[in-house]
C-alpha cells in the first residue's frame, strides 16, 4: 500500500489523480509552477512544492526538482498522469533509481510502443492486422518506392511521434518529397528523434480505441472502445464511448487483438490500443498503442462503472485485477466534448487571458472534468484544454440531448473557446447520425470556406 503518491502533472488531470487518491486513503503531493500557485490542485493537495517558474522545461519538465519535491515528501509513487513525462523512459529510471516506484509501463515497455516502428512489428507477430507501411526511412528513394508500389494517399509518421507532431499527409509525389524533410525536422524539434517511416493512409476510415486493464500477474482484460473520430490535425475534439459503427462481433475481434498486442508485450496497468476502422470493408488495423491514462478516460468510466485511475494505482500495489472480462459491461452511451481555449472562427487559434465568467452546467448524466476557476488565466506556457464535458444516457440519443443542454448551460467568458464548435457539431446532421471520420472536421471546415 502506498503511503503518498506526488503528481507530477497540473490541471485536471492532476486533480483526478488527486480525487483518487483520496479514495484509496493515499497523501497526496502536488507540485507546481509559479503560475499555477493558486490552482485547485495545489489548494487541496496534503502537501504541495513548487518545481520552477512558468515554463514547463523549467518546472513541469525539471527531473532534479521533482524528484527532490518526491524525496522530501517521502513520496513512495510518482503518478505522471497524461502528457509531461507521462511517457518519459528516462524518468520512469530516474524514479527507480531513487527507489520510487512509477505508476505506469517499464521503461522496456514504454520504449518498445513509443517506437512506431517497432510496435508495428510486435504486434503482426500477434496476427494483428496493420497497414501497409515501409520500415524507417533511410533515404528518400524508399519512399518514392514505396509510393509507386500502394500509390496515394499516404501518412509520413514520426517514429517517436505523438499528438500528430511530425505527421504529413501526402496526396501526389511533390507533396511526399516537399514534407519528408518538414516531418523528419518537426520529428526532431519535438522528440529529439528525426526518424520517419510512411504508411497508407484511409481517408475515410473512423479512429477507435480499446482500453486496456492489465495487472503484474498477467490478467489482461479491455473495457470496450471509444470512437475518437472526431478530430483536428489528428488532435481529438470530441469522443464517445461505445463506437455506433462497430457489431459486437467486431467488437469482440478487435477487443482480442488489444488484448494479446498488450500481453505479448507483458504490459500492466492502464494503457489504449489504437486502431483505424474502414466502416465500408470492415477491416481494422493497428494505428499505435498510448502507455498511459488517455484524456478520454471517462468516457469508458461513465459505460463500465470503473476507476480507471484508482484500478492503474492499485495494479501498481502488485493487487490484481478486481474484474475479469466476463465481468466487464457496457451500459448506455458516452460522450466527451474538449473546452480548449481556442477560437473556432480563427483557425482554433489559442486564445490566452483571464477567465472573468465561469459557470458550470450540471444535471442527469452530465460529469465535469475541470481546473479552472473565475480569475483563472490562460497562460501560453500550458495545453489549451480547460475542460471536459462528459455526458451519459441509456442510449447515444439521451447523451446527445444532455450533452446540448450542458453546452447550453456552460458559460466561459474573457477568452474564446471551443464552445461554439461543439454546439455546431451537436446541432450537424451527419454528426448526429454518427456519419463521421477522421477527416469529418477538416471537410467541413473546407465546405464553410
Amino acid at each position: 500500500m502506498f503511503r503518498k503518491i506526488l503528481i507530477a502533472n497540473r490541471g485536471e488531470i492532476a486533480l483526478r489523480i488527486l480525487r483518487a487518491c483520496r479514495e484509496l486513503d493515499i497523501k497526496s503531493v502536488a507540485i507546481f509552477s509559479e503560475a499555477d500557485r493558486e490552482s485547485p490542485h495545489v489548494q487541496l493537495a496534503d502537501e504541495a512544492f513548487c518545481v520552477g517558474p512558468p515554463d514547463v522545461s523549467e518546472s513541469y519538465l525539471n527531473l532534479p526538482n521533482i524528484i527532490s519535491a518526491a524525496l522530501i515528501s517521502g513520496a513512495d509513487a510518482i503518478h505522471p498522469g497524461y502528457g509531461f513525462l507521462a511517457e518519459n523512459p528516462e524518468f520512469v529510471e530516474i524514479c527507480k533509481d531513487h527507489n520510487i516506484v512509477f505508476i505506469g509501463p517499464t521503461r522496456e515497455t514504454m520504449t518498445l510502443m513509443g517506437d512506431k516502428a517497432m510496435a508495428r512489428k510486435t504486434v503482426i507477430a500477434e496476427s494483428v492486422p496493420v497497414l501497409p507501411g515501409t520500415d524507417v526511412l533511410e533515404e528518400d528513394r524508399e519512399a518514392f518506392s514505396f509510393a509507386r508500389q500502394y500509390g496515394f494517399p499516404l501518412i509520413i509518421k514520426a517514429v517517436a511521434g505523438g499528438g500528430g507532431k511530425g505527421m504529413r499527409i501526402v496526396t501526389n509525389e511533390g507533396e511526399l518529397r516537399d514534407n519528408l524533410s518538414i516531418a523528419r525536422m518537426e520529428s526532431h524539434r519535438s522528440f529529439g528523434d528525426d526518424r520517419i517511416y510512411l504508411e497508407k493512409f484511409l481517408p475515410d476510415a473512423r479512429h477507435i480505441e480499446f482500453q486496456i486493464l492489465a495487472d503484474k500477474l498477467g490478467n489482461v482484460i479491455h473495457l470496450g472502445d471509444r470512437d475518437c473520430s472526431v478530430q483536428r490535425r489528428n488532435q481529438k475534439l470530441i469522443e464517445e464511448a461505445p463506437s455506433q459503427v462497430i457489431s459486437p462481433y467486431m467488437r469482440r475481434k478487435m477487443g482480442d487483438a488489444a488484448v494479446r498486442a498488450a500481453s505479448a508485450i507483458g504490459y500492466h496497468g492502464v494503457g489504449t490500443v489504437e486502431f483505424l476502422f474502414s466502416p465500408d470493408t470492415s477491416r481494422y488495423f493497428f494505428l499505435e498503442m498510448n502507455t498511459r491514462i488517455q484524456v478520454e478516460h471517462p468516457v469508458t468510466e461513465m459505460v463500465t462503472g470503473v476507476d480507471l485511475v484508482r484500478e492503474q494505482i492499485k495494479t501498481e500495489m502488485d493487487e490484481p485485477l478486481d474484474i475479469n472480462q466476463r465481468q466487464v459491461f457496457i451500459r448506455g452511451h458516452a460522450i466527451e466534448c474538449r473546452i480548449n481555449a481556442e477560437d473556432p472562427d480563427k483557425n482554433f487559434m489559442p486564445s490566452l487571458g483571464e477567465i472573468t465568467r465561469f459557470r458550470l452546467p450540471g444535471g442527469p448524466g452530465i460529469r465535469i472534468d475541470t481546473h479552472i476557476f473565475r480569475g483563472y488565466k490562460v497562460l501560453p506556457y500550458y495545453d489549451s484544454l480547460l475542460a471536459k464535458v462528459i455526458s451519459h444516457g441509456k442510449d447515444r440519443e439521451e447523451a446527445l440531448i444532455r450533452m446540448k443542454r450542458a453546452l447550453y448551460e456552460i458559460d466561459i467568458q474573457g477568452i474564446k473557446t471551443t464552445i461554439p464548435f461543439h454546439r455546431q457539431m451537436l446541432n450537424d446532421i451527419q454528426f448526429r447520425q454518427s456519419e463521421i471520420h477522421t477527416r469529418f472536421v477538416e471537410n467541413m471546415q473546407e465546405s464553410i470556406q
